[in-house]
Order: structure tokens, then sequence, then C-alpha cells
């Protein structure tokens, strides 16, 4: 099983802390999701001008970066927005290309008050541009569960258009159970095909919130993280198991000191169950 985390969890860490923790707790990739305050990390010098000294640190403290997590939309009417998020892809395509990076996550979207099929349009179209960029540099856009595009009949619709290799699903196995009432079984038998990559968290409802859950230590929630594992392994899922810990997003939630070291602990636990 690997193991990897987002830096969505640790926004306050340097790059040392990153690596060694990731060491300490027995991870084995770090999903770059912003860096130090930096949303666009290729802007940085640790990604830019000192990327050989990042490499050279990854690979000594045997680290993949399994994806680089970006802010990239499929869907957008803007046309500058549409060149913003084209020059954005080729960025990560580069960093792709420097540490042997399969993925970029990219989100579908909020659709507001536009119509699914159009929507569906609209997506379709942008999406030639992003699969020529993800062609350039052999790598491939992992479409989140995520926002507008959580139900899995809509990521599905997508692939089935974009009729490429290049654009896979990346299953937040949160999002679909806990905001659209989407069962495990129906996620997987829908897009098994094409899940190459998995989000972690866990929650529990919580009315008097603004996304109406609360997000907590994993086994501390309602979500069928047990099920979802043995759905993935069952089916011969060999990708990686990446906890997205919203620190950024949601400080009240445990430090990543704690949460990081929790979580490997508790997917080591799954591992064992499943092998008996």
């Amino acid at each position: 099983m690997k193991l990897a985390f987002t830096t969505l969890g640790c926004p306050n860490w340097d790059m040392e802390t990153i690596i060694s923790q990731a060491v300490e707790c027995g991870y084995d990739g770090v999903d770059f999701r912003g860096f130090l305050g930096q949303m666009e990390i290729y802007k940085l010098p640790e990604f830019s001008s000192e990327i050989e000294t990042t490499k050279k640190r990854f690979k000594e403290a045997a680290l993949e970066i399994p994806c680089f997590s970006s802010s990239v939309r499929l869907f957008t009417t803007s046309e500058e927005e549409l060149n913003k998020f084209l020059g954005e892809l080729k960025e990560y395509g580069k960093l792709c290309n420097e540490f042997n990076t399969p993925y970029i996550r990219v989100f579908g979207g909020s659709i507001g008050n536009i119509s699914r099929e159009e929507a569906f349009n609209i997506v379709e179209s942008n999406l030639r541009d992003m699969l020529k960029i993800a062609e350039e540099y052999d790598i491939t856009l992992l479409l989140e569960t995520h926002d507008d595009w959580t139900r899995c009949e809509y990521v599905h619709e997508i692939l089935k258009r974009a009729e490429s290799k290049h654009i896979q699903v990346l299953w937040d196995i949160h999002h679909p159970y806990r905001t659209v009432g989407e069962s495990p079984q129906l996620t997987w038998d829908t897009l098994g095909e094409n899940i190459k990559y998995t989000h972690w968290k866990d929650s529990y409802i919580k009315k008097d919130t603004v996304r109406g859950y609360q997000l907590c230590l994993l086994g501390n929630g309602d979500i069928p993280l047990g099920k979802i594992y043995h759905i993935l392994k069952e089916n011969g899922y060999t990708g990686y198991f990446t906890l997205e810990w919203e620190k950024l997003w949601c400080p009240e939630i445990e430090e990543p000191e704690e949460a990081f070291s929790q979580y490997a602990r508790f997917m080591k636990e799954l591992e064992e169950e499943f092998a008996y």
C-alpha cells in the first residue's frame, strides 16, 4: 500500500519538515497542493531555480511526488480563465517531467445556473486544449469527484466524451458518499476501471456548520472507510492512498503532526485486516 499526504494539510511546514515527517511516519510520497502560502508552486525557487536541490532531497529520502494538485477547472466560460488554466497545466507538466510524476489533479468546477448538458459541452470543448498539453508532456489529468462533478455519472460522461487515456479519475472517497449520498459500490462500478488515485478523509454530520459536516481523524467519523478499502483491494487497485487533510481550509482540525501519523497507523491497520 502506497501512502501520501497533500500539503494542504501542512500549510506552515517548510520542505525539510515535509520530507522528514513523511519519512518518519512511513509515507511513500507527497502530493503538493500549495507550499508555504503559494498555491502555484512552480513560481517558487524550490520548483524553479532550486529544483535540482528539491529533486535530490526527495530522491535521498526515497519519496515520490505521485501527483501535483492544481487549481485547474475544466468548466469555464471565460477565454481568459481558460488560457490561465492552460498555462498552469503547462507549468505542472514541466514539473511532472522533472519529478517523474504521472498525474495532475484537476477540478470539474461549479457550473452555476447553466444546464448540465451545456456544461458537458463546454467541458468537452475546453478539454481538447487541455489534453493536448497532457499528451505533450505524456502525463494524465485526474478529474476529482468534487464540486458539481461529484456524481459518478457526470464524471463518466466526461471520460466518454474525451475518449483519451490522458484523463482518468481521482476518487475522493469522502465527497460522493457524504455530499450526494452515493454508495461506494456504485462509484466503483461506474468509474472503477478509470480510478487511478484516491483521496482519503473522514467526517460526521454536524448541521450547525457551513458544510453540514465536520472533518475528523480517520475512524472517528462515519464514512465507510473499511468498505471502500476492501472494494479497492478486491478489484486490484494499486494506486496511492492519499490523505487530504484540509488544514488550510479548516484550521480548527488537528495539527498535521497528529493527523499524518494517525492516518498512517489507521491505513496500516486496514491493510492488516484485509490480509486476514
